[in-house]
């Protein structure tokens, strides 16, 4: 079993397009075919009903951190109450992420993501320490191409991008409060913050935090203070004679022609009649400097103003959902990738001439996916194998009695660690006893 670096386990097709995948590749017998399809149909109603579940639990647990509910209808709860529901929600949402194959982000990583050069040319940081909890993942490592101004024109520039990033933070519960990028909004101490964003670039991931802050960088620190070092030198080799001479008529004036001479300035009776005008002169070198600091800094505050508007467009038009919103599309994403999962596994044994280890059905799929679809994975052969053995029911042969009869898993193994798996019309009789039987009440 080919352990990949650069590949995921994500599977970048629906159920649906799995199911026709595996009916199109023509190992079936063509009456088995409506018994496949019936089969992945039961199988996709038990995951549903089984992650909706844990889908009520999340929520519940969630309910006094989401900053969205009317506090009238919540509970009081204690902190030794809160404790352990905080630590279920922050465990099931990255089980559920896990489960939908989606990869963890390390603060490690994002670091090193801010200081990378992003679309937009300034230096940003996120102060992980104002965080009680903050848990990141991504899924779907891609190219986009986007258009972008260079001078004077577009041109297309290719850009490492995240299909989806979820992110879950909690702010400290104390007297600061963290402000968020638009300044005037601000989260609530103690509460929860779930968001699932879409077409995330990598460099400019810091985009989905709230308390990212900008500033220059080295290049704009140049690009002010060079012209402006530049542009001083000569206008103060320009000004500083006539200062003195300003400095001399002030003397001249208020002490006298004798300390004049004693300070070895230079300030005649006609120099104080002129006075006028060389304070006209000076005060029009320095408002041209200043006009051309200020000039400077707009850059600057332009290419502020244009970040701000590109955080506000990312969680825009980018934002898929957020808080309890968020787990509604992460429980569909986990039900997706289990049963794609499942069904390619149960086909690839149905339809295998020969008995597989899990590291030669590994393989198998894997070469499967690339060669018929040109689609790379690094398929998670441990999770599905894991999830058949689990199903377990009753396949009640005729004359048998259903009580009398024992349990079996969809997936065993052999004495030689091959998989094998039930026949379709017992897989298909296993699930509809599991599904008959998930409530007793009667």
């Amino acid at each position: 079993m080919t352990v990949y670096q650069n590949r995921e386990a994500f599977i970048p097709y629906s159920r649906k397009n799995i199911i026709e995948l595996c009916i199109a590749d023509g190992k079936l017998p063509e009456a088995s075919v409506p018994k496949f399809r019936d089969f992945c149909s039961i199988l996709m109603a038990y995951y549903h009903f089984k992650l909706h579940h844990h889908l009520e639990v999340l929520k519940e647990n969630y309910a006094p951190f989401n900053p969205d509910t009317n506090p009238k209808y919540l509970a009081d709860y204690s902190a030794s109450e809160l404790a352990p529901m905080e630590t279920k929600v922050v465990n099931a949402f990255e089980k559920i992420l896990e489960q939908g194959n989606y990869v963890p982000v390390s603060k490690a990583s994002l670091q090193r993501a801010f200081q990378e050069k992003s679309l937009i040319e300034l230096k940003t940081d996120v102060d992980f320490d104002e965080f009680d909890q903050m848990v990141c993942f991504c899924r779907g490592d891609i190219y986009k191409t986007i258009k972008v101004k260079k001078w004077f024109r577009e041109v297309e520039k290719k850009i490492d991008t995240f299909a989806r990033v979820a992110v879950l933070i909690k702010c400290k519960n104390d007297d600061s409060v963290t402000e968020s990028y638009l300044g005037d909004s601000r989260f609530i101490p103690g509460k929860i913050y779930i968001y699932l964003y879409k077409n995330i670039p990598k460099n400019d991931i810091e985009f989905i935090f709230p308390n990212v802050k900008v500033s220059m960088t080295l290049k704009d620190w140049l690009m002010l203070a060079v012209p402006a070092i530049g542009a001083a030198v000569p206008m103060a080799l320009k000004i500083l004679p006539q200062l003195l001479l300003i400095i001399g008529v002030i003397v001249f004036i208020t002490l006298g022609p004798s300390y004049v001479e004693q300070l070895n300035l230079r300030a005649s009776q006609e120099d104080v009649q002129n006075i006028m005008g060389l304070l006209v002169a000076v005060l029009s070198l320095l408002v041209t400097f200043g006009i051309f600091i200020f000039k400077q800094y707009s850059k600057y505050k332009s290419k502020q103003i244009r970040f701000q508007k590109q955080v506000t467009e990312t969680l825009f038009f980018k934002n898929i959902a957020s808080n309890a919103g968020v787990f509604m599309s992460l429980i569909d994403d986990a039900e997706e990738e289990e049963c794609k999962e499942i069904i390619l596994v149960y086909y690839h044994l149905l339809s295998s001439d020969k008995p597989l280890t899990p590291e030669q059905l590994d393989d198998k799929i894997e070469e499967w996916m690339a060669e018929n679809f040109d689609t790379k994975i690094d398929f998670d052969i441990q999770g599905p194998l894991h999830n058949l053995t689990k199903v377990k029911g009753k396949v009640v042969r005729e004359g048998e009695e259903e009580e009398q009869v024992e349990k079996v898993p969809l997936l065993t193994y052999d004495d030689n660690g091959c998989c094998q798996v039930l026949p379709l019309d017992d897989a298909k009789q296993l699930i509809d006893y599991v599904w008959d039987n998930l409530f007793n009440y009667a």
